[in-house]
This record gives C-alpha cells, structure tokens and sequence, in this order.
C-alpha cells in the first residue's frame, strides 16, 4: 500500500520551514549581533583612563612622571567644589601662583566622550569655571597651571560635592 504526500505540507511557504530559519535564521542574527556590538564598541570611544602622554614601546609603557615630583616638592594641594552651576578651586597648601592660569581635567572613568577640560579663572578665594557637573557617577580629576609644569590629582566620588587634590608621587 502506498501513501500519497500530504498535499499541504509540499504547499507551504518556505518561511514556515523550522530549517529555513535554522538554516539561515540563526546564522544571519549572528551576523547582525556582530555588527551591532562593533558599531557599539567604535562609539564608546577609547577605553584608555590614562590621559598623559604615553610612550608605548614593545611591551612597556612610560610617561613622564616630572610635573608629580614638582608638585610634591612644592607641597601643593587644593579642594574642588562642586556647585550647580560651577566649580570652586581652593589652594590649601603649597605656592600655586596667583597669577597662573590653571587648567581643571575631568576625566570620566569609563567614557572618554564625556571628560571635561575647563580653564579656570582667577577669583579672590581661588579659581572658578562655569560648568554642570553630573555627579552620579566618579570622576578622576587633574590639576596643570597652562604650562604644565606641575600637577595634582584627585577623585571626585559619586554624589558628593567636593575632592581633595594632591601630587600623586611623595605621599602628598
């Protein structure tokens, strides 16, 4: 006895073939997550927190670590504060220089497109820069007259208003 084929499974569409989709279905949404998590990674920028200038050379990476050791030799220190509408810089130990020009970084710790560079301008008490801060996250913080000859860090955390900035070599 012979069978007949069933004549509505030779005359379905080949979309509702369950090998079609795997098959091609699964293949081309591995195709396609790829490129997303590319285009993805692309516009995250560089994921590098360093933002002095580094020498890559073989396997060893240097940078110049001369405007620390001035700052601890000049015993230099300040707090940021961070306001609504603008930071506040305050020298607390060490000769800054009244008359310098300082340039205030914020580095965001895992976005490069969002680091800040504000130029600071002179005030009575200090140094002062016009800008919103998003504090719901960290910041790294670095502290350079215009001329880079010296240079203090510091951590803003998470939902607070100000930081201490200090050399980093020296204990300071």
């Amino acid at each position: 006895m012979t069978t007949k084929p069933d004549a509505s499974a030779a005359a379905r569409p080949f979309w509702k073939e369950p090998m079609v989709w795997l098959v091609w279905g699964l293949p081309l949404a591995s195709v396609v997550a790829g490129i997303w998590l590319v285009v993805t990674a692309v516009r995250a920028g560089g994921a590098d927190p360093v933002i002095d200038d580094v020498q890559r050379v073989s396997q060893i990476q240097t940078t110049d670590l001369g405007p620390d050791e001035r700052a601890a030799q000049r015993k230099l220190s300040a707090i940021l504060q961070v306001r609504p509408d603008h930071v506040e810089l305050t020298a607390v130990t060490g000769e800054f220089g009244r008359e310098s020009s300082l340039v205030l970084v914020l580095t965001h710790p895992t976005e490069a497109a969002q680091d800040l560079r504000l130029p600071l301008a002179r005030t009575p008490t200090g140094w002062t820069a016009p800008a919103e801060i998003d504090t719901r996250h960290d910041w790294n913080l670095q502290l350079t007259p215009a001329n880079n000859a010296w240079r203090i860090r510091g951590r803003l955390q998470k939902d607070t208003q100000a930081s201490r900035l200090a050399p980093s070599l020296g204990g300071g």
